[in-house]
């Protein structure tokens, strides 16, 4: 099973996101994907940025994949996504089906907010070109199941094995509203939430994070401990998602586990403080998605 990193989904400046590519390719990742997904006014980075980080990761040996937005809300941002899929030197992540249909016809791929919920739709795409799919975060264990006994040989499966959940997308920026501000003059105030901003009940307890127009859950998911498990389902990739900080821990952790056999109990003691908040698993379980069915709770 191969080791991913998915886009970074908050706000970071340009000097810590060039860092972190600088950093994250001397590491044991084989794919790494590229790009902003969220929102299109977080522009630290252009395509011909993008474009040159993608050259440099390549010729170190990395599999490059350019990632498009998830919410297209204007024709600009349409355009945006039309230059980005004209490109011939990589391969595209579709997280909108305006993307799919731009590519249809290419080898492509899809992000985990493409509805991909059964293995008819799945087909449908792979005449359309899909090479690879990473499975929607709602998603259980045993629809997996189902979808890889029936996917087409010439596709590949990718799992978000680690990260906050993506859950949701809105017109309305709630990071902005959060600071009375109007979306069209946020003053990028999601940069001073580089893991996003942490929602909590009236009761004080966290529930959602808020990370401009994408509303993400306040637990970071872990899917360690089904990972021998994934593997008998033929997965090919693991994902991780970036965050802020840890990250060094994080995939030493998922590369020793899948590379190394380390111990899942000792994998897992690793992971035990790099959770901004706390972990999560219950969708892989078809339970909710913020229960902790396999993971001991960190007190908060």
């Amino acid at each position: 099973m191969k080791l991913s990193i998915g886009p970074i989904q908050y706000y970071w400046p340009r000097s810590k996101m060039l860092e972190f590519y600088d950093w994250i390719v001397t590491q044991p990742i084989d794919i790494i994907y590229l790009g902003e997904t969220v929102c299109a006014k977080r522009r630290e980075l252009g395509l011909d940025d993008w474009l040159v980080l993608a050259g440099k990761l390549q010729q170190a040996g990395k599999e490059v994949v350019l990632s498009t937005m998830t919410l297209l809300e204007a024709g600009s941002e349409l355009g945006a996504v039309k230059r980005l899929c004209q490109q011939q030197d990589y391969c595209i992540e579709a997280n909108d089906m305006a993307a799919v249909a731009l590519l249809e016809g290419r080898p492509f791929i899809t992000g985990p907010g493409i509805n991909i919920y059964n293995d008819r739709t799945l087909a449908k795409l792979v005449d359309c070109g899909l090479k690879r799919w990473v499975l929607p975060v709602e998603l259980s264990r045993e629809t997996l199941a189902d979808m890889q006994a029936k996917r087409p040989d010439q596709v590949e499966t990718e799992v978000l094995v680690y990260g906050r959940l993506p859950l949701a997308y809105s017109a309305r920026c709630y990071t902005a509203r959060h600071y009375d501000l109007p979306k069209d003059a946020c003053a990028f105030r999601c940069l001073d939430h580089p893991d996003g901003l942490l929602l909590s009940t009236r009761e004080g307890q966290p529930f959602l994070t808020l990370n401009g127009i994408q509303t993400q859950s306040a637990s970071t998911c872990n899917l360690l401990s089904a990972l021998t498990d994934m593997r008998k389902l033929g997965v090919d990739i693991a994902r991780i998602s970036p965050q802020a900080a840890h990250m060094a821990t994080i995939v030493s952790t998922f590369h020793d586990v899948l590379q190394q056999g380390l111990d899942l109990a000792v994998a897992s003691e690793r992971l035990a403080d790099v959770y901004p908040v706390d972990a999560c698993d219950g969708y892989w379980y078809g339970g909710a998605g913020m229960d902790a069915l396999s993971i001991p709770r960190v007190a908060l």
